[in-house]
């Protein structure tokens, strides 16, 4: 039966009404908690560099003026960085707007967009606002399965998207099964690379896709400076992709969808590499102490790359995440309920200070005492 249309004001396009908004990590203890903890949204425990604060100073004192367009100077730092051409790089206001404009740019209504069973939730989102179809891979072992997503492409097919490593998970798939899936997909169809937290992985079979963006024309790499770089407030995102692609992203990106501030918070972040030095090394010793802690009180924890741990909870009622997650938040430790993702007796947890981390180990021993 064809739901009658209201025409007593406007009406959005068929399908909008059906997306589930994204709900972010929550941020804030309930009143007269001391000291809030919040590791719910894979912050950088130590901050953003101190020459990135500095710049965005610098910048207030001009916020009259436009950004360049082009975030020109942003682009350049960045293939400084990482050896890029910065033609082939395309800026935007966090790693989420660009995935959305490559969904706009390259779906047409009824195609359909394949991504995994944990994978981001902005994938499901951007297919179905571009009027696709949003297609679903199973995993296995809460991983990537190459051989699962190849199955789900058809003649429909237009673009697949892999979170490598995935969040919430934070597993991750070796760069043999990333050229294994490219290889198995037709040539029409684009490959997205989300690599948001590449500058985590410590693993010799890892490779962020920098070098399949290089030699194919179908595969695009993105990045942000919200993880690593501690910029989550800045909203600064990046993709590198085949001349084809930034030339099709530049003509529907906004004109200025990078602001000033972020441009130079970008560029004085990417070149202090002893700051992410410092990020790395300090997620590296808190990263593998966190999973055998919590190991030890009896939770299973997904094996992480990333700064992240997804954390399950036992079934019975006294002990779901459910209510670890309000033990926790009125003790002043903010996780990340992680139901939307398909678990719904889970948390994920940023890997945070030493007081955090510590504390919210102490807490979780108590609460399963209880």
């Amino acid at each position: 039966m064809t739901q009658a249309i209201d025409s007593t004001r406007p009406q959005p396009k068929p399908g909008i009404l059906d997306i589930a908004a994204y709900v972010p990590g929550k941020s804030a203890a309930p009143a007269g908690v001391a000291k809030v903890h919040k590791l719910s949204s894979n912050e950088n425990p130590l901050g953003a560099s101190p020459a990135a604060i500095e710049a965005v100073r610098k910048v207030a004192e001009k916020l009259e003026f436009y950004p360049d367009g082009a975030a020109t100077k942003l682009r350049e730092a960045i293939g400084a960085a990482h050896g890029l051409n910065p033609a082939n790089i395309v800026c935007s206001n966090g790693s989420d707007e660009v995935i959305g404009l490559l969904a706009m740019t390259y779906l047409s209504p009824g195609d359909e967009g394949v991504f995994t069973e944990h994978g981001f939730l902005v994938y499901k989102i951007y297919i179905q606002a571009a009027g696709g179809v949003p297609v679903v891979a199973k995993e296995t072992d809460e991983t990537a399965d190459v051989d699962a997503i190849l199955a789900a492409v058809t003649e429909r097919t237009k673009i697949v998207f892999l979170a490598n490593p995935n969040n919430p998970t934070g597993t991750y798939i070796p760069f043999d099964e990333v050229k294994r899936l490219h290889a198995g997909l037709p040539k029409h169809v684009l490959l997205v690379l989300d690599a948001a937290y590449a500058e985590y992985v410590r693993r010799n079979d890892y490779e962020s896709g920098i070098e399949l963006v290089s030699a194919f024309d179908n595969v695009v790499m993105t990045r942000t400076f919200s993880k690593i770089h501690g910029l989550g407030g800045a909203r600064i995102g990046w993709a590198y992709c085949p001349a084809h692609i930034a030339d099709a992203l530049n003509r529907v990106r906004g004109p200025f969808n990078v602001n000033a501030a972020a441009v130079e918070a970008g560029v004085a972040a990417i070149r202090d590499r002893a700051h992410v030095e410092r990020t790395v090394a300090h997620n590296e010793r808190w990263l593998p102490w966190l999973a055998e802690e919590l190991t030890r009180l009896g939770l299973r924890v997904t094996p992480s790359v990333g700064n992240f741990v997804l954390i399950h909870f036992p079934g019975d009622g006294r002990h779901s995440a459910a209510a670890a997650d309000d033990y926790l938040t009125a003790r002043g430790y903010i996780l990340r309920r992680v139901a939307g993702y398909g678990f719904p007796n889970a948390l994920r947890m940023t890997v945070g200070t030493e007081e955090a981390n510590r504390g919210v180990v102490a807490a979780l021993a108590e609460f399963l005492k209880s």
